[in-house]
């Protein structure tokens, strides 16, 4: 290799030396600003955490319930009494069914319980399966000393349900879904990033992603004072340890219940999400779950899975007469 040749590599080398070193500070500097970018994160968010939970005003009052306080509200004064579940990871249960509540509360008592978990009830590091979620609820309305009721719900409220009234058919009077889970409906069997949520909550990205989204409730009839608390209980409780280990357990759940069903001689009326467009059969799932009762009925309606964020005028008006038709 003549002196030429050589002075060339070295000028080669020199130059790769360079470039690597540029692209090292480059990777550095992009790592560093995300480090800093999700520190920024976590603090603003463990700050908004401390002052929002000041300004969330309670509702409802405690039972005790396996040694830990449960958030319920009573509204109303009817002769009959509608027991209330939420949804699946329903931040508020009680602020959530609002409007269908002042829809009901002129004829019947309205008992709203929030689940460990949910709204302004404990947190609990027992397992979530449905006969310890189920036994925890009956334990709550056994605290408040009812012993004939109306049990209502939402989604999942469909799962956990099938299981109540078998356990305690001597109490319940009628089941009520609003597009309430079935238990044999498919894709219940999917894994689900758990670790993933827990992080996006924990470091603040849930706040930033719902902050990017816009307000969920905005375009809703509840009052600004309501969506604003709402929002702050979501803050606070979404993707919670309790709910966590609930949705761990959401296979299984369902998976246990897949051949239950509603007792024959129970009234049960359905109000189900008629453009369900990620399960075709949605309406036929429950279609034929109001053919196994004796007074099942199906009402289809438009609408998003919450059908009681807008539909709560037209349920609570068909359920009333549903409920005259089957006790005249």
């Amino acid at each position: 290799m003549n002196v030429e040749e050589t002075v060339d590599t070295n000028v080669t080398k020199t130059k790769s030396r360079k470039k690597r070193k540029l692209w090292l500070k480059i990777i550095g500097g992009i790592v560093g600003a995300l480090v800093l970018f999700m520190g920024i994160v976590f603090v603003v968010n463990a700050i908004s955490n401390g002052i929002e939970k000041k300004n969330i005003e309670s509702y409802g009052q405690y039972v005790k319930v396996d040694g830990k306080n449960m958030n319920v509200s009573i509204q109303g004064s009817g002769e009959q009494t509608i027991v209330l579940l939420p949804g699946q990871g329903t931040p508020s249960p009680v602020l959530d069914f609002k409007l269908l509540i002042d829809e009901l509360t002129s004829e019947y008592k309205v008992v709203a319980i929030e689940p460990f978990g949910y709204g302004l009830s404990d947190k609990t590091d027992k397992e979530r399966t449905t006969e310890n979620i189920v036994s925890e609820i009956h334990e709550a309305v056994q605290q408040l000393g009812l012993d004939r009721y109306i049990l209502m719900g939402h989604s999942i409220t469909g799962l956990y349900g099938v299981s109540y009234v078998n356990n305690y058919p001597d109490e319940v009077t009628a089941f009520v879904g609003i597009d309430s889970s079935v238990p044999n409906q498919p894709g219940m069997d999917v894994k689900l990033p758990l670790k993933s949520m827990r992080f996006l909550q924990t470091s603040g990205m849930m706040r930033l992603f719902k902050k990017l989204g816009g307000d969920s409730y905005e375009s809703l009839a509840y009052d600004e004072h309501t969506k604003e608390q709402m929002n702050l209980i979501s803050n606070q409780v979404s993707v919670n340890p309790t709910l966590v280990n609930e949705l761990k357990h959401l296979g299984s759940n369902f998976k246990n219940a897949e051949n239950s069903s509603y007792p024959p001689e129970l009234p049960v009326l359905l109000f189900v999400q008629s453009n369900n467009e990620h399960n075709p059969k949605w309406l036929p799932l429950h279609e034929e779950q109001a053919k196994q009762s004796a007074q099942g009925k199906m009402i289809p309606m438009e609408g998003s899975h919450y059908l009681h964020h807008t539909k709560f005028k037209e349920i609570a008006e068909e359920f009333k007469t549903y409920m005259k038709q089957i006790h005249p």
